[in-house]
């Protein structure tokens, strides 16, 4: 189960303030430092669960957590592993009778997964010390070893 340093973590991923894509951009996410990070959807559940600032507080990448839920907000699939889970769990099976527009180049999943995401979905974050607590963490949730279980997306199975 999750551990002491975790007593104040975890309660502001679940609890916290949660701010919706539609309002991107939103939180005051920064664009510094290391987080973790959790989606929801409108009903309530745990869809996903990540990182973001592997270099610590003092990270100059541009962007950083900022730019990483940025990228989850444009709804772009190509290299981010987020919209891809998205589009293939919950958008495929809302656009399997356009398939040939998409095929044509008529219908965009990235814009299709853009407006799912923005339409459905929330996140909430907290800022941690350093990479290797972020990791921990997001290990701790995929896991499920708290009171929401295991993520939709991105579960991490035992062996």
């Amino acid at each position: 189960m999750a551990s002491r340093a975790d007593a104040d973590t975890l309660p502001a991923l679940h609890q916290g303030p949660l701010y919706w894509f539609s309002d991107w951009p939103t939180g005051n996410v920064p664009s510094v430092g290391s987080i973790v990070y959790t989606i929801w959807n409108r009903a309530g559940a745990f869809i996903y669960v990540g990182m973001a600032g592997r270099n610590g507080i003092s990270s100059a990448k541009p962007k950083g957590p900022f730019g990483r839920l940025e990228s989850h907000a444009s709804g772009r699939r190509s290299g981010n592993q987020f919209c891809i889970y998205v589009c293939d769990r919950f958008v495929l099976s809302r656009v399997h009778n356009r398939i040939a527009e998409i095929a044509e180049g008529t219908l965009s999943l990235d814009r299709l997964t853009r407006e799912f995401i923005r339409a459905e979905l929330g996140f909430r974050f907290v800022l941690v010390e350093d990479s290797t607590k972020a990791c921990q963490v997001e290990r701790l949730l995929q896991r499920g070893e708290w009171v929401h279980g295991r993520p939709i997306l991105n579960p991490m199975v035992s062996k």
